[in-house]
């Protein structure tokens, strides 16, 4: 038995070329960024280099990896921990996409390990929010060899055969490594992913081409990891509110002031809750803990039950053992 409660972090903040505003209009953000592009908030990371730090209680100030090596399967589940060990096996991380994001693909886990020592980035995009022009990138349309997808990246052609799908609120993606995938036009995006952070550049919009704007490409090391092949994309899109992967599984909640009880013991891992709207409060014995949009709750597996109330939208996020 331990005194583990549902715990809040502090929020990492990530400047990206493509980035806005909107991150800073959500509550609890650090404002001291108004004069930057930020694309990404890290709110729950074991990711070296950017591990989340507690916010809330007697564990405040303590990193997630550090809690998972003295706390074991109480806090991730022993199925989980048998599988990751003392890394967090899991990214959440909330997106403002304003200018177009680079064309990428993720490795998957195989060639990751090769590779970066890392796992795979296998995803889910939740759409939060989304301008009338926004455009989301989903792999090929049509068959390419590799040698025409690399000619068409460095001719600036590579638009003309790619999916593009107008996001609506409330659309879920699935992402597998491999498929190609950007966006632009004002989105807010819940991502939930592996724990990892390779990402290969194919294409950036002729960014690249500019000495002031190049970032580092990697389309040699992407070239052997892509799916050349056309997809339907709308077969990626999750419309019944889950997204269930070999990783994790998300599961879309709507909330409308009644309570909604959970029992940590009978997922055999932890439960992270995404606000994406709205405001709530997880109740278990002898804590309570209060959240809203753009927050994340880290429910440990050891709880037990507990209630959520409140009135909005959650995404319910598990991980597969």
């Amino acid at each position: 038995m331990t005194n583990l409660y549902p715990l809040k972090f502090d929020p990492i903040l990530k400047e990206r070329v493509w980035g806005g505003k909107r991150i800073l209009e959500l509550p609890n953000k650090a404002k001291d960024y108004k004069e930057t592009s930020i694309g990404e908030s890290w709110e729950l990371s074991g990711v070296q280099q950017d591990i989340s730090i507690v916010a809330n209680g007697f564990l405040k100030g303590n990193d997630i990896n550090d809690l998972v090596e003295t706390y074991l399967g109480d806090l991730v589940g022993d199925a989980v921990y048998e599988r990751y060990g003392n890394e967090f096996p899991i990214l959440v991380k909330i997106l403002d996409i304003n200018e177009p994001l680079s064309l990428q693909i993720h490795p998957d886990d195989q060639t990751a390990l090769e590779r970066h020592d890392s796992y795979g980035k296998t995803e889910c995009w939740y759409i939060m929010d989304a301008e009338p022009s926004a455009r989301i990138y989903l792999g090929l349309n049509k068959e390419l060899t590799p040698k025409e997808f690399y000619q068409k990246c460095q001719n600036d052609t590579i638009e003309e055969d790619l999916n593009v799908i107008t996001p609506q609120k409330g659309d879920m993606i699935y992402i597998e490594p491999g498929t190609l995938h950007s966006a632009k036009g004002g989105i807010l995006v819940a991502e939930i992913q592996q724990v990892s952070d390779v990402t290969y550049r194919v294409y950036d919009w002729g960014r690249e081409h500019n000495p002031e704007t190049a970032r580092d490409m990697h389309i040699d090391l992407a070239i052997d990891c892509i799916n050349y092949k056309p997809i339907i994309p709308e077969s990626l899109l999750k419309l019944k509110g889950t997204c269930d992967t070999p990783y994790f599984k998300i599961t879309g909640l709507s909330i409308n002031k009644d309570k909604y009880v959970v029992n940590s013991h009978m997922q055999n891992s932890f439960i992270a809750y995404l606000a994406t709207s709205g405001a709530f409060e997880i109740i278990s014995s002898g804590s309570k803990e209060k959240f809203e949009q753009g927050e994340v709750l880290l429910v440990p597996a050891s709880l037990g039950e507990f209630a959520i109330q409140g009135k909005g939208k959650l995404l319910e996020i598990t991980c597969k053992p």
